[in-house]
């Protein structure tokens, strides 16, 4: 048996922009479980960055530890990548992205590495609006330790060896907006028509871009009783809008009657079309997005689509004034500028 994928493809495929077929935007096969939601998401990320024809060697893909920290190796196999320790994905991406700022940053973590040994990380990362997008693949158990409930287990929700969860859950979601990320979504690995748009648009996005991404676990949380499964996940699940990504190169059309559809603007100036699906919604309000959160969890419903969007926000780098350069491309002449102008630094803070 061989985890080395088939190189040969079909030589008539649909190239993207750049000249390259899907093939290259590939990683290794699969090892996870058949039916695996989180091997979905991998698809969804090959698609979205072959659609954007981004070249590959300008993105890092940086994970911690546990099922989902494995899907790097499943996607993007022409891309740089690091593999950091349980939950500490968020400092080693910060250092990278400060060191490189060229680089375009892509973070996957998992319910247990983001909402218990990672959750400190993961809050100071969201509160510097760190420049990269940030895919929480969420199943709600453990699955390399054998399915324990996992931080977003809802309460009462019923793991495969029969026992209801007796602890309130954290809501991801939630706690991304309150933290004040400029970029907040939720989805379902079985929802390819609204995931691909919709991690595009989260490379666009300038700051956090934060993606909960519900995904069954089909070994050891996908059973009766279970709030992730995908039975209860389809049959629960209320959509705020359904979303259109228009490069900034690309003919801006649209099928939406007046008045039903919200386009923002952003850094790049492509553009990103919301079709209203839930009465009065509005993504760049804040509050209404609490309160439709707040709303959905008393129902029961799991809300999905781009809850919140800032399109000009501030990123960490424009908050501490950073240099527009790499760091790895600063000189000698850069770094150090001479005793002139290290006695007027010095005389600015007598």
């Amino acid at each position: 048996m061989t985890y080395l994928r088939p190189k040969f493809r079909h030589p008539e495929l649909p190239k993207n922009a750049l000249g390259y077929s899907r093939q290259y935007y590939e990683g290794a096969l699969s090892t996870l479980c058949a039916g695996c939601g989180h091997d979905s998401i991998s698809g969804a990320i090959i698609q979205a960055c072959f659609e954007l024809a981004i070249e590959p060697h300008r993105l890092a893909k940086l994970s911690g530890i546990g099922c989902s920290s494995k899907t790097p190796t499943y996607f993007l196999g022409n891309s740089h990548g690091f593999n950091s320790v349980h939950g500490r994905m968020p400092s080693v991406a910060t250092g990278a992205n400060l060191a490189n700022r060229d680089l375009i940053y892509f973070g996957v973590s998992g319910d247990g590495d983001t909402a218990s040994i990672g959750m400190g990380q993961f809050v100071h990362a969201v509160r510097r609006n760190l420049n990269i997008v940030y895919i929480v693949m969420n199943n709600g158990c453990y699955g390399l330790t054998k399915g324990q409930d996992s931080a977003t287990a809802d309460v009462g929700s019923v793991n495969k060896s029969g026992a209801a969860n007796p602890f309130q859950n954290i809501d991801l979601a939630g706690l991304a907006l309150e933290l004040g990320a400029s970029f907040v979504a939720r989805s379902f690995s079985g929802d390819k028509e609204q995931l691909i748009p919709m991690i595009k648009a989260a490379l666009a996005h300038r700051g956090f871009a934060f993606i909960d991404v519900l995904s069954p676990c089909v070994t050891f949380n996908n059973n009766a009783g279970s709030t992730k499964s995908y039975d209860y996940v389809r049959a629960h699940v209320e959509a705020t809008s359904a979303v259109d990504f228009v490069p900034f190169k690309g003919e801006i059309t649209t099928q939406y009657e007046e008045g039903t559809n919200k386009v923002i603007r952003m850094h790049d100036d492509s553009l990103v079309e919301l079709h209203k699906l839930a009465p009065g919604w509005d993504p760049s309000d804040r509050g209404l997005a609490f309160a439709r959160l707040n709303e959905s969890r008393e129902k029961g419903e799991i809300l999905t689509g781009i809850i919140y969007l800032e399109p000009k926000s501030r990123d960490l780098h424009d908050m501490i004034d950073t240099i527009d350069r790499p760091l790895n491309t600063l000189l000698e002449t850069d770094l150090c500028p001479g005793g002139e102008v290290l006695a007027k630094i010095n005389a600015e803070h007598r």
